[in-house]
């Protein structure tokens, strides 16, 4: 999530299909129009000058995907894949961190988010594990750090799959450790379809809109009680082929949760699904990992009202590979460690690759 972004009332996070109400500051109205106007144009201008530094693009046989990069090439390579409906922004907070204990920061933007499109033709997300290796091999890099937050977590996993070889470590930040329906398939029928009833409320995901101006766009998403300038706002500001602006429209269809049909698909019949969605609930992690070789660092929240509590099956995890996988638990912590524990989170990750390349 983009660093304003926690502040604002975002809805739904669709990462392991589960509706997640954030207890963030919400945003407010702006009546001040002079004042809203400059600093649009300010957080315009400072997005232009970050993206110019920090941002580049690769054409993949699947997509042309953009992704932002921190630090000397020359430094040991973290390639860092983000969660449902953020970005490669993500990692904005704690990116100058990484740089300074020695890493080389990579953060893409995978499909339907950010600055890169959906493809024109089904994929799944081995296809943007892909992607990464693409990366990889276009910037001459043999072997990375792989991590990813929630979705990106699986994505993370899925490229351990395909390119083992290619892979110093993996950090796996609520995502990619436990197959994604292992809460889910535990629930009755009954409680299951009244998990999937939210789905079917009007604009259960509201940023699947569009709006006449990037200006309507930028206004929707600012939060005013944020004082910084918010220019990475824009990195989740796109101009649809109709010519209105757009944040995450169709991202909701895109994950096969646009209704709560589509939602009870998603977890009991995979097979009948697309791909993109499908690749997710069918990743089984005890099959990835049953032949280990790497070290992982699992990130785990738990909190009281844990949706999704993964703790026995994380730890039966580490139990089966003790000699590669550290495994710490962030108690009191809801889905987003990396922004409720930016700090902590950027130390456990920088004590976990630089012991692992000992």
């Amino acid at each position: 999530m983009i660093p304003s972004l926690i502040k604002i009332k975002l809805l739904v996070i669709l990462s392991f299909g589960y509706l997640f109400i954030s207890k963030a500051q919400t945003a407010l109205p702006i009546t001040d129009s002079t004042k809203f106007l400059q600093q649009y144009s300010k957080a315009k201008n400072d997005y232009l000058a970050f993206e110019k530094k920090h941002a580049a693009y690769i054409q993949t046989k699947n997509i042309r995907m953009h992704y932002l990069s921190w630090g000397n090439p020359a430094n040991r390579p973290l390639i860092w894949a983000h969660g449902s409906l953020l970005n490669g922004y993500e990692l904005l907070p704690v990116a100058d961190k990484l740089v300074k204990a020695g890493f080389y920061v990579i953060a893409i933007d995978y499909y339907g988010h950010g600055k890169t499109g959906y493809p024109d033709h089904d994929v799944s997300l081995y296809h943007i594990a892909d992607d990464i290796k693409m990366l990889m091999d276009k910037l001459k890099i043999k072997k990375a750090y792989i991590g990813g937050f929630s979705r990106g977590g699986y994505i993370a996993s899925a490229f351990y799959d395909a390119y083992p070889k290619n892979v110093l470590g993996l950090i796996l930040e609520d995502g990619g450790s436990v197959a994604s329906g292992t809460y889910n398939h535990q629930l009755t029928d009954d409680q299951l379809a009244i998990k999937a009833k939210p789905f079917d409320i009007k604009n259960h995901n509201p940023w699947d809109t569009t709006y006449n101006t990037e200006l309507d766009a930028f206004r929707a998403m600012l939060d005013t009680s944020d004082k910084s300038s918010q220019f990475e706002l824009f990195a989740i500001i796109n101009q649809n082929k109709a010519g209105r602006w757009k944040i995450y429209e169709g991202l909701s269809q895109y994950f096969h949760m646009a209704s709560s049909k589509q939602y009870m698909d998603l977890i009991l019949r995979p097979t009948k699904i697309p791909l993109f969605a499908a690749s997710m609930m069918m990743m089984e992690p005890r099959i990835i990992f049953r032949n280990l070789n790497v070290p992982v660092l699992i990130l785990d929240p738990v909190s009281k009202d844990d949706p999704m509590p993964f703790e026995k099956e994380n730890k039966a995890l580490r139990d089966q590979h003790p000699q590669y996988i550290k495994y710490i638990v962030y108690f009191d912590t809801e889905h987003n460690i990396h922004y409720t524990h930016p700090q902590k989170f950027t130390a456990d990750v920088i004590d976990f690759m630089k012991s692992s390349s000992k």
